[in-house]
């Protein structure tokens, strides 16, 4: 009977590297964007070379892991629900109504992040998650067809297909210009108390408004089937390294091709009823393309490379301690660049070194922290909770 209770899925060093390398990028984003403030000093006067810096790193980093790191956290989601799963089942439990619960306390984990950033993802992903429970038990062939469907944003193709077919129809569009006022003024003028109840209400309208006049619900859902389906084959042990090298060729052969296509299609197409959702979708599929180079690139370097190995090691206990972490990086930027806390004035290099420095910071904590514990603080207070009923 102990031996039962014993079995699990050993823990897979390489998924806490990628989970590492998301909160790295994630923070570096977060930072040179004031953790959605968007309110930066007056640059007229500062020298060229420092208002040329700004733009690259502004466009460098959001060509290289703006949406791609979120789609590693969301594939990794997928991931770690799977080997939850499979660990329970291997036990002979049921775990998906156990997983259901979990989904709440991680919506209330969300709340509480939710009152310092108004652009978390943790509310989202307690939402979405539950395709997991209602996907799991499916066989694979039909996991692959609904993620593809997903990932091929299927509102989008509807509304591309109805506006080439009818001139007259019209998007239906959000109006939460409201909502991203209210935070604006909450976070320029507000008291703590003021921001966090604007926060979660107005706050959260805007959050989802935006996650779906981009795609990013379905794109979601779709990144937690695969990284599920990840889990239950296995792809990210040594052994499939040679089918990520088909991955990567595939993800290149996409992205250039859409990416031609994308800046073409204004000099033929003028209707917004069609470029709208057709930017949306080529920009998810561009950005996935992207984001599995990225994991490819992290994979052969872990996988292939001793000393990139070793280097990239060092990410473990940050990916291990990945919401602590995502959680921690929401107060702090909220306390140091909203006006319940220093209010900072920072230009984006400025910011992208603060970014930095958080990172170092965090890194060093965690390192020291996983010395004599085997979860982080929000980790811990999430996994006792799911079991507490």
């Amino acid at each position: 009977m102990n031996n039962v209770s014993l079995k699990k899925h050993p823990r897979v060093d390489v998924a806490d590297v990628l989970r590492g390398f998301a909160v790295m990028a994630i923070i570096l984003l977060h930072s040179i964007e004031h953790f959605n403030f968007y309110s930066f000093p007056d640059t007229a006067g500062q020298p060229t070379w420092l208002s040329f810096l700004d733009k690259a790193i502004w466009d460098g980093l959001f060509f290289a892991f703006g949406s791609k790191a979120y789609g590693i956290f969301a594939m990794l989601f997928g991931f770690s629900f799977f080997i939850q799963d499979d660990n329970q089942r291997m036990r002979g439990n049921d775990f998906r109504l156990r997983f259901a619960w979990r989904l709440i306390l991680l919506f209330i984990i969300g709340q509480f992040n939710a009152m310092f950033f108004t652009g978390e993802i943790l509310v989202l992903y307690s939402v979405v998650g539950f395709i997991l429970i209602l996907t799991c038990r499916l066989p694979q062939r039909w996991l692959i067809i609904l993620g593809a469907i997903f990932i091929a944003q299927p509102i989008c193709l509807y509304q591309m297909v109805r506006a080439g077919l009818d001139p007259a129809y019209e998007i239906v569009k959000i109006n939460s210009a409201p909502y991203w006022a209210a935070t604006f003024d909450a976070q320029t003028n507000g008291s703590f108390l003021e921001m966090a109840k604007v926060n979660l209400v107005e706050g959260q309208l805007a959050s989802f408004a935006w996650a779906w006049e981009h795609g990013r619900i379905f794109q979601t859902a779709g990144l937690f089937i695969f990284g599920m389906l990840i889990g239950r084959t296995g792809w990210f042990r040594r052994e499939y390294l040679n089918r990520w090298s088909v991955v990567l060729a595939v993800a290149l052969c996409v992205y250039f091709p859409l990416s031609g296509i994308q800046r073409m299609m204004p000099d033929y197409v003028s209707n917004p009823n069609f470029l709208t959702p057709f930017n949306i979708l080529v920009s998810s599929l561009t950005n996935l393309a992207l984001m599995l180079t990225l994991i490819c690139g992290v994979l052969n370097a872990y996988y292939r490379t001793d000393r990139l190995s070793r280097t990239l090691s060092r990410l473990i206990p940050y990916g291990r301690l990945s919401m602590t972490n995502y959680v921690t990086q929401g107060m702090i930027g909220s306390a140091l660049y909203y006006h319940w806390g220093l209010h900072l004035q920072m230009g984006i290099t400025g910011s992208v070194l603060i970014g930095i420095l958080i990172f170092f910071a965090q890194l060093y904590v965690c390192r020291l922290w996983m010395r004599s514990h085997s979860h982080g603080p929000f980790e811990y207070v999430w996994r006792k909770a799911t079991w507490i009923i």
